[in-house]
């Protein structure tokens, strides 16, 4: 098990926008113990998903999955686990109510932000093989969030208001601040 160093808000290459995934690259040791690694540190910080430049690494390359319910987002449903590389995502729906996301990167804290709750994606798996679906709910919440560090952009950078941003102990399982 190799669990890396998860760079954190402030860090500038998480400010980066990253560089696409090559066929050629996919079939090395390197990439394959990237990836390993990759799910290695998501499990070992209870994350539902990892951008590979949450690690430092500006490659577009997301790993998610998660049981349901996990303890992170309780009452959620399971994330099946997906290595996605050089992904498109197109909105299908406008942005929903919100949800109350968090971020390996951010860690302790969160917020309100408001997503398309449907969204049309398209990307390549480990095998550099294309894939294309339509996705809803919670799993397209989580696609959008991680794909965002391919881009530059934490979930920070999008909040409804800072008034619906703080501490986990804060917050309630409903996204209620506490007094």
């Amino acid at each position: 098990m190799a669990v890396r160093k998860i760079l954190r808000i402030g860090n500038p290459l998480l400010r980066q926008t990253s560089q696409d995934v090559l066929e050629s690259e996919v079939g090395t040791k390197e990439f394959k113990k990237l990836i390993r690694d990759m799910f290695d540190t998501m499990r070992f910080a209870e994350g539902v998903g990892l951008a590979a430049p949450q690690i430092g690494i500006l490659k577009k390359i997301v790993v998610v999955g998660s049981e349901e319910d996990n303890n992170r987002y309780k009452g959620s449903p399971a994330v099946p686990e997906q290595v996605i590389l050089n992904p498109e995502i197109t909105p299908l729906s406008e942005p929903g109510e919100g949800f109350w996301e968090g971020c390996l990167s951010v860690p302790g804290m969160r917020g309100l932000v408001e997503r398309p709750y449907k969204i049309h994606m398209k990307w390549r798996d480990e095998n550099f093989e294309p894939h294309e679906e339509t996705i809803e709910g919670y799993r397209a919440i989580v696609m959008q969030h991680e794909c965002d560090h391919l881009f530059g952009v934490l979930y920070v950078d999008r909040l409804k208001s800072t008034k619906l941003f703080g501490f986990n102990e804060d917050i309630d399982d409903e996204g209620k601040i506490l007094d």
